[in-house]
């Protein structure tokens, strides 16, 4: 109490604030017993035990299917098939299709994935309503199913239209050989383009085999080099081989030597 000038000012504890005035705080951890427990160490133990667990999965997994290692890249191997890692999938695939591909790279690198990334930016700011169902936000609900399709096909088209089978015979180590460069058969092989296609140490690349330890006896590879192939392990067009029937034999004979064991 205190006291003015003819006037006396009182304070009762018992009146209650206006509820406006009231400060929000949250209740007291004692307010919910048997629901709480120390950062430290309970809750931060349980954190690093299901982590542990985690790494030790992964480390497993590794040891059990390591990387695959392919061969040693060669830029000017233009045959080659790629594969990015699975999460750049579908940008992958998208590169494939007309309106992305050759003169419209540029749309399929970085216009339509800046479009989409950027809506996916900007939802929060068209979509300030306070409802958290996805029924009562279909602007928000519907861009999202469309992104989750979109990803889930783009990457599921990507891997069912792959090559596999060319692609592990790409990525293939192959053990390398070592032959006489200005032997006969190596400078034919060079006058009708073979290294062209198949490397200069015959180990493949341009969509072609490898040429070392094929199996083959000269005589198949006679018959391939003049009526071509074509299968699983490439295509070889009829009429690439130019000599003569003698430079013919010593060109089968020396492919058919390499890698034989």
């Amino acid at each position: 109490m205190h006291r003015g000038k003819g006037m006396k000012f009182v304070g009762d504890s018992r009146v209650p604030a206006p509820e406006s005035r009231k400060t929000m705080l949250p209740k007291d951890y004692s307010e919910y017993p048997g629901k709480t427990e120390a950062f430290w160490p309970n809750f931060l133990l349980k954190e690093w035990m299901i982590g542990a667990v985690f790494l030790v999965g992964y480390l497993c997994l590794t040891v059990a299917h390591p990387a695959p290692l392919e061969r040693i890249a060669d830029p000017t191997d233009t045959g080659y098939i790629p594969l990015p890692d699975w999460y750049f999938l579908f940008l992958y695939q998208l590169l494939k299709y007309t309106y992305a591909s050759g003169p419209y790279t540029v749309i399929g690198a970085m216009v339509i994935p800046g479009l989409a990334f950027g809506g996916l930016l900007l939802a929060p700011f068209l979509d300030v309503g306070p409802e958290r169902r996805p029924l009562k936000r279909p602007l928000a609900t519907s861009f999202m199913l469309l992104a989750i399709a979109a990803t889930v096909f783009l990457t599921w088209q990507s891997v069912a239209t792959h090559d596999w089978a060319a692609a592990e015979r790409q990525g293939k180590i192959v053990e390398k050989v070592d032959f006489d460069k200005t032997s006969d058969g190596y400078k034919i092989a060079s006058e009708n383009t073979c290294i062209t296609c198949h490397g200069d140490n015959f180990q493949g690349g341009a969509g072609a085999p490898t040429l070392i330890g094929t199996g083959l006896s000269a005589e198949e590879v006679a018959k391939i080099a003049v009526e071509g192939k074509k299968g699983p392990g490439g295509t070889m067009p009829a009429g690439i081989f130019k000599g003569n029937d003698e430079q013919l034999k010593k060109l089968s004979e020396f492919i058919a030597e390499i890698g034989k064991k």
